[in-house]
């Protein structure tokens, strides 16, 4: 295990003067333990294993080797052929890890995309053709695009497998292998992750070559900063509980463990006069991204997540987690938790157990070496949860924005905001990300799908990303009716807050 280090700078580490520039342009002056311990061997080109706490700033930590090394040989982009691949397990991890990159992309002048499933090929399919330096990519769209003959890999360089034991956990362990030994034998081969898994054990005994390993904590460990408390209720209560945890001022994230979970949860604090945004694996692209922003941004300050988008959150400012169903294993437990606390910022983790659960949940916290505060018989009105949440904020008027499904499909004359993405689809310049910790982009920084073009979207909008339309005094303004098609269906997620 490496031990921490003394106060560096980028500079002493051997950071290239634009990228150091492109760091402190973005607030990112000094080196978190992290990127101060790989950075003198990832620069230099050796294969590296990274473990660290969840937003300890590994993203910085492959990214300025990364695009080091891809500036210093000289080569130029090529159609198809890409010299720097990033792998990662889930969408919003993707736009995380790009919009991290893109300033130092920038900086470098070279070029970067992503790819990922659940939205057309065209943008990406036209960003290979133009010809890209670095692809960030999950697992399956990658494998299409080779398959189709978009994307070859045999001109990488560098290869960073990020977060690989969630990739293993999600199925993607044969896909990642396949990938992986499409890639030069020659190049540099770079795994960071929270956790070393078995899995993951065999990624590194196949495809690392005497790598250098540093990790900081030991697997799974805690991270100090986080207070852990355990609020036993009956079950008749457990909505009130729920719902006083969501009304404070701070931004909190509530994790479910089923997607219609999410969304019946979302709607009862919506009825509590609590705006709140889900994020579930039932969303589209667009409405992921969207909800995401809004979260990030501060629009509404409830996000409601199911397990698969835990490690795709990537947000600071983070203070409350709420476990309103509480995960089956402790590996997970974590991860949800390492939401909070980012950054070296103080977190508040809350489980709440209904009397069936409680054998269950205090194993899983022991086994997560964990010791929570513990609290029992509580209910809505209990004082200790305005203690946790803060005082409650007054309730607001919320109504629900109508989808237009064409448009989230790309139809023609359909516009649909994406404000999370943070990145120009081939295109490494027009980004903007706003993150201490080297993940998380800035919100209300975004692009529109068909076009890739950045706009802004500091105002609340309709699900079809217009800026929503109210009266001085808050009321609901009359607005044009939908055409028949976009009355379709409805969608929880396109909440406008009046």
């Amino acid at each position: 295990m490496s031990s921490p280090q003394p106060t560096r700078s980028f500079a002493s580490l051997g950071v290239p003067t634009p990228i150091i520039a492109a760091l402190a342009a973005d607030g990112v002056t000094s080196p978190f333990p992290i990127q101060a311990v790989t950075l003198n061997d990832s620069l230099a080109g050796k294969d590296l294993l990274g473990r660290g706490k969840t937003g300890s700033g590994k993203t910085i930590a492959f990214a300025i080797p990364l695009v080091a090394a891809l500036a210093k040989s000289g080569e130029k982009a090529r159609p198809g052929s890409p010299r720097g691949l990033v792998l990662v397990p889930t969408r919003e991890l993707a736009n995380q890890v790009a919009a991290t990159i893109a300033p130092l992309a920038k900086a470098m002048n070279l070029r970067h995309t992503v790819v990922y499933g659940g939205v057309g090929f065209g943008n990406q399919t036209a960003a290979l053709r133009q010809g890209v330096d670095i692809v960030v990519a999950c697992p399956g769209r990658l494998e299409d695009l080779m398959q189709q003959g978009h994307c070859r890999l045999d001109r990488i360089e560098v290869t960073v497998l990020d977060e690989a034991d969630h990739m293993a956990d999600m199925g993607f362990l044969p896909g990642v292998k396949r990938i992986m030994d499409r890639t030069p034998k020659t190049g540099q081969r770079m795994l960071f992750s929270a956790t070393l898994d078995n899995d993951v054990k065999v990624l590194i005994d196949r495809y690392l070559v005497n790598p250098v390993n540093h990790a900081l904590d030991p697997a799974d460990s805690p991270v100090e900063e986080m207070t852990h408390h355990l609020v036993e209720t009956a079950l008749a209560d457990k909505l009130g509980v729920v719902t006083r945890l969501a009304a404070g001022a701070d931004r909190a994230l509530l994790f479910t463990r089923t997607k219609h979970g999410a969304k019946k949860l979302v709607k009862q604090l919506g009825q509590s006069g609590i705006p709140a945004v889900e994020l579930h694996g039932n969303l589209s692209q667009n409405a992921r991204e969207r909800n995401l922003a809004d979260f990030s941004s501060g629009q509404v300050k409830v996000l409601v997540a199911t397990d698969i988008a835990a490690r795709g959150i990537h947000v600071d400012d983070v203070r409350l987690v709420v476990h309103v169903d509480p995960p089956a294993e402790h590996k997970a437990f974590l991860h949800r938790s390492g939401r909070t606390a980012r950054a070296g910022a103080e977190g508040l983790v809350v489980t709440v157990v209904t009397p069936d659960q409680r054998k269950d949940v205090r194993s899983m916290t022991r086994a997560a070496g964990i010791k929570p505060i513990v609290t029992e018989a509580v209910h809505s009105a209990h004082p200790m949860l305005e203690d946790l949440a803060g005082p409650a904020q007054p309730a607001r008027r919320i109504t629900h924005a109508q989808t237009q499904p064409m448009a989230e499909r790309g139809a023609p004359g359909g516009r649909q905001g994406q404000r999370a993405g943070a990145h120009r689809q081939g295109q490494g310049q027009g980004q903007g990300q706003g993150q201490r910790s080297g993940q998380g982009a800035r919100a209300g920084q975004g692009q529109s799908q068909r076009s890739g073009a950045s706009r802004s979207s500091g105002a609340a909008t309709t699900d079809a990303g217009r800026p929503a339309r109210v009266t001085q005094d808050g009321r609901p303004a009359s607005r044009p009716s939908a055409s028949p098609r976009g009355r379709s269906r409805r969608s929880p997620a396109g909440h406008t807050v009046r």
